[in-house]
C-alpha cells in the first residue's frame, strides 16, 4: 500500500506540527475511551446503567441514577460538536495521504455516521428505546477503529519520504 501523498512533501516543521497534533489528539481521544470504560465497563448493560441508572438493582455495588434531560442534552451536544471538528480535521489530513481512495473515503465519512449513531443512540436509549445500547456500542467501536486507522495512515504518510 502506498502511503505517499501530498503530506509526504510537506516541510519538516509542518510534519512535526501535524505529528504533535495527532499525538496530542490521540492522548485526549484514548483518555475519553478510558473514561467510557471506567464508567460503563464497555458493556451494553454498563452503557444502559450509565444513562438510565440502576436504582432497581438491589445487588448494585455503586448506585447510579438516571441522567436528567439537561445532562443528556449537554453531553450529546458537546460530543457531536467536538467530535465532528476532530474528525473533520482528521479527514482533511487523511485526504492528503496516498492511501487507496475507497478506503480513504470510508475513513473520512464513517466517523460522522458513527457520531450520529452513538450520540443519537444514547439520546434514544435515554428516552426508552433501551435496545439502542447495542447501536451505541457498535458505532462506538467503529468510531474508535476509524480513529486508529486514520491516525496510523496520517503518521505513516508523515514518515514517508518525498
Amino acid at each position: 500500500m502506498q502511503f505517499h501523498g501530498i503530506i509526504a512533501q510537506f516541510p519538516k516543521e509542518i510534519k512535526l506540527l501535524i505529528a504533535a497534533f495527532i499525538v496530542t489528539l490521540s492522548i485526549g481521544f484514548y483518555s475519553g475511551i478510558r473514561f467510557v470504560n471506567d464508567t460503563s465497563n464497555s458493556t451494553p448493560q454498563g452503557i444502559e446503567e450509565r444513562y438510565l441508572g440502576n436504582e432497581n438493582d438491589e445487588n448494585a455495588t455503586v448506585m447510579k441514577f438516571k441522567k436528567s434531560r439537561g445532562e443528556v442534552m449537554t453531553m450529546v451536544h458537546n460530543h457531536i460538536l467536538s467530535l465532528s471538528v476532530i474528525f473533520f480535521l482528521l479527514g482533511g489530513l487523511l485526504a492528503i495521504t496516498g492511501i487507496n481512495k475507497k478506503l480513504k473515503s470510508f475513513l473520512m465519512i464513517e466517523p460522522f455516521v458513527s457520531i450520529l449513531c452513538t450520540f443519537g443512540g444514547i439520546y434514544f436509549m435515554w428516552t426508552g428505546l433501551v435496545w439502542m445500547k447495542y447501536v451505541v456500542m457498535i458505532s462506538g467501536v467503529f468510531m474508535t477503529i476509524t480513529f486508529i486507522l486514520s491516525t496510523f495512515f496520517i503518521l505513516k504518510g508523515l514518515l514517508s519520504k518525498r
